[in-house]
């Protein structure tokens, strides 16, 4: 083992998204603090954060509708869905900011406009639509949001969709052109390109095995490197961002924070087209209901993808289930992350969540003929040929002890800090990539509070809303969008189809 300390302000753990948001942010607001980050695969944004491992939706709870609950008095909660837009609109604020300043380049290399649509079937379901689109239509973060039940108006929203449906089940949708595709490995690679030019210590190929408390209250790290050798560093502040395998190094920390959470693997298998004539018959994201019993990650939606400029198109995700806690993670994970004072949350979970389960194991034993004609409930005349099996990543979803009760399964994005603020780390899943930077404020609030008056002006700077409900300054609202819009690229767009004789759909856009 190297017996070398090496000394810096902030580590930065796992070359994902989140990392990158926190990194790209402290430059800027602390542009003198020394960063470090460490990454264990060969570059940055290829496990959860790839564009083949992640939805891409550019989260807004435009059209997940598991977002939104009807009451039991009928009328429609959609707070939670006010809540995500919000987040989103922060993303976009500051990659806008990003673009302006010129520390990135090229929005459309991350960014396009897709239109966002929820589609649902039978009396029950379309009165749920209906219900939820005036629900959301009130509020001004959901203004331009269409609703249809005339099949010839869906026929030109989603032809592919609606081609040879021969069920006389009632169908509706809604349809919103604000949405976005977005490419999260690509923007990952973009902010650690701009941070390794602002003098960030960039470690590729080196594994954080052990994470100590030292007696000044720093915390002293032992990195494995590429060529097998042991190091020290040492830093004031950690952030643990490595997708599934931040539980395994939170446990390490022994914070009191780290006690009686554990975690639940699941992982997404996709169904992406083969065949370009097929990809150009559809320009839209389009979700449907989650199956009784499913995860919220299973939506099922049918995606238009733009990946290094060709667009694809995705159907799924379907659950499968691994013990490992990332896609290049050990088989051993699950079971080592079981430890004397989570394990009996880990067994309540268990007991509850016999429905989950039962979902998992039957999503495993589907044949691809079988997801096919799951993919058909979308697609009537898909075909097999057509359509190719792709694993995406691993997704942990928290299990901790609630006021719900013991061994809660939690759906959604966590930071779990010590009380002293010198570490953090990120645990979860959907919305995650869409939200990063108010998950990075949430952690500026719990780890440096005493920085955040002196950073607010900056602050402001980079996020316009900061500190302010968009919902409630429709004004406002309308002047950021407007900015966002002209700055990524987003006006109205078009697809227009190239060539489809090649192997993939290579689209140019027109506004």
């Amino acid at each position: 083992m190297n017996n070398k300390e090496n000394k810096t302000d902030i580590i930065l753990i796992g070359a994902g998204i989140m990392s990158a948001t926190l990194g790209t942010l402290l430059k800027e607001l602390a542009p003198d603090w020394k960063i470090t980050v460490f990454e264990k695969l060969v570059m940055a944004g290829e496990e959860s954060s790839n564009e083949w491992n992640n939805a891409g939706t550019g989260h807004a709870a435009l059209c997940e509708l598991n977002y939104t609950s009807e009451k039991p008095d009928g009328t429609m909660d959609i707070s939670k869905a006010v809540k995500i837009n919000e987040q989103f609109q922060l993303s976009m604020q500051f990659w806008s900011y990003l673009v302006n300043s010129g520390l990135i380049s090229n929005p459309e290399d991350f960014i396009m406009p897709l239109p966002h649509m929820s589609m649902v079937q039978g009396e029950e379901n379309v009165a749920f639509l209906k219900k939820r689109f005036e629900a959301l239509t009130n509020n001004p973060l959901f203004q331009g949001m269409e609703f249809s039940d005339d099949p010839e108006k869906l026929m030109q929203w989603i032809p592919l969709i609606m081609q040879d449906r021969k069920s006389k089940e009632p169908i509706a949708a809604t349809k919103i052109d604000s949405g976005t595709d977005v490419n999260f490995g690509a923007l990952t690679r973009m902010l650690f390109d701009h941070l390794k030019g602002q003098n960030v210590d960039m470690n590729y190929k080196h594994s954080v095995e052990d994470i100590k408390r030292a007696e000044d209250g720093s915390w002293e790290l032992k990195v494995r490197n590429g060529s097998g050798k042991l190091e020290r560093h040492k830093a004031k502040f950690v952030f643990i961002g490595g997708g599934g395998g931040s539980l395994h190094l939170l446990q390490k920390t022994g914070i009191p924070e780290s006690k009686h959470i554990g975690g639940f693997p699941v992982s997404g298998i996709f169904l992406a087209c083969n065949n370009p004539d097929v990809i150009a018959q559809h320009h839209a994201k389009v979700y449907g209901k989650a199956k009784v019993g499913a995860p919220p990650m299973s939506v099922p939606h049918l995606d238009t993808r733009f990946i290094e400029n060709e667009k694809e198109l995705l159907f799924g995700p379907f659950a499968g289930f691994s013990p490992k806690f990332l896609k290049t993670g050990s088989n051993m994970d699950l079971i080592t992350s079981v430890k004397p004072n989570n394990v009996l949350t880990m067994l309540a979970a268990g007991a509850k969540e016999m429905s989950l389960t039962k979902y998992l194991i039957e999503q495993v034993m589907l044949s691809k003929e079988q997801r096919i004609e799951e993919l058909r409930e979308f697609i009537p005349n898909a075909k097999v040929e057509d359509w190719d099996l792709v694993v995406a990543g691993q997704r942990v979803q928290v299990i901790k002890d609630t006021v719900a009760g013991k061994g809660t399964l939690q759906f959604g994005t966590e930071v779990i800090s010590a009380e002293d603020g010198s570490i953090a780390a990120l645990l979860g899943a959907s919305p995650g990539a869409s939200t990063a930077v108010h998950v990075m404020l949430e952690i500026f609030n719990k780890c440096f509070p005493d920085h955040m008056d002196e950073w607010e002006p900056k602050l402001k700077e980079m996020l316009p809303s900061y500190g302010v409900s968009l919902g409630q300054n429709p004004e406002l609202l309308e002047e950021i969008h407007a900015m966002t819009a002209e700055t990524l690229g987003l006006r109205e767009a078009k697809p227009v189809v190239e060539d489809v004789s090649e192997e993939k759909t290579r689209i140019k856009v027109t506004t």
